[in-house]
């Protein structure tokens, strides 16, 4: 099969199409055919170098989200088939033709949904949700979002929305009116964040979620008189702050993943996503590492 690779870590350089032999699937597995696969920041931490807390093997193919048509299953499988059309986490790369996945950590996928939103979901639902639950975002209260145009803010913004929450969300001059088609009441990040916030929330913000990691961190204590409730996915400055950086493997649920997905084909669950051919997968790793993408970045394999 074909696969993108890389040999060591540098820049987006050092991704390469491979030809690769195909996995083969285990207990509890299902091989799939990967139609589309996500691309995250994590993708360029992990080949940059810069995220060494987790181990990489050479060589590696990138990749966590695939959605795809399943074409083996392994011992133990029983609620999955061949044909059936799927999508969730990767075990074994997801920039490939052919993936592997936990049965535990999929989902089948509504038949009017297309590859790259279902492939939309997996991580930015999962950590979208993480987050809004640690901050116990409920109805009536007023949340902060930085950074929100990109792949979690987009989900993050409709659900805290759709748990009657108010949501003022940050973005450029670009993704106002995105954020606002989305439910939020968008305003400008930088320079006088704090003034702008404080016109739009007299009462003041219940809770602060950092998706941007620049430099929000000290506005938002200020807007919040402290440091409770307030978390960042995306500045490693949060523990000399005293904030929360939320980390590690995401809840992988494959019954929230069914139901968003649902949400998403009926329309109440609005994605955005930009896509990339295979071979194109270096561009859309400068893109993500660019930091400034709407929606999500996906990867589509004919």
């Amino acid at each position: 099969m074909q696969a993108i690779q890389f040999d060591r870590f540098g820049t987006t350089s050092e991704l390469h199409l491979a030809e690769v032999d195909v996995p083969q699937v285990g207990p509890d597995q299902v091989r799939i055919r990967v139609r589309a696969a996500g691309v995250n920041a994590l993708d360029g931490k992990i080949r940059s170098g810069s995220m060494t807390a987790i181990t990489t093997a050479f060589p590696s193919i990138p990749g966590f989200e695939v959605a795809g048509v399943v074409d083996a299953t392994g011992d133990g499988v029983e609620d999955i088939a061949v044909g059936d059309e799927v999508f969730g986490w990767s075990s074994t790369g997801g920039y490939a033709e052919y993936a592997l996945a936990a049965v535990g950590e999929i989902a089948v996928k509504p038949a009017e949904l297309p590859w790259e939103q279902a492939v939309s979901l997996p991580i930015a639902g999962a950590t979208a949700e993480r987050v809004l639950d640690l901050l116990e975002v409920t109805a009536g209260e007023t949340v902060l979002l930085h950074g929100a145009a990109g792949a979690v803010g987009t989900i993050a913004v409709q659900l805290a929305a759709a748990r009657g929450a108010r949501v003022i969300a940050t973005a450029g001059q670009g993704n106002q009116l995105y954020l606002a088609s989305l439910g939020a009441t968008a305003t400008l990040y930088g320079d006088g964040l704090v003034d702008r916030v404080e016109q739009l929330a007299p009462d003041g913000v219940d809770a602060v979620f950092d998706l941007a990691g620049k430099g929000a961190l000290e506005d938002s204590i200020t807007l919040r008189g402290g440091t409770d409730r307030i978390a960042t996915i995306a500045d490693f400055r949060a523990h000399e702050l005293g904030i929360t950086f939320v980390s590690g493997p995401t809840p992988r649920s494959p019954r929230r993943l069914a139901e968003l997905a649902r949400d998403a084909a009926d329309g109440s669950l609005i994605t955005t996503v930009t896509t990339y051919p295979l071979e194109q997968a270096a561009a859309a790793q400068d893109a993500s590492d660019g930091g400034h993408t709407r929606g999500k970045l996906a990867l589509t394999i004919a």
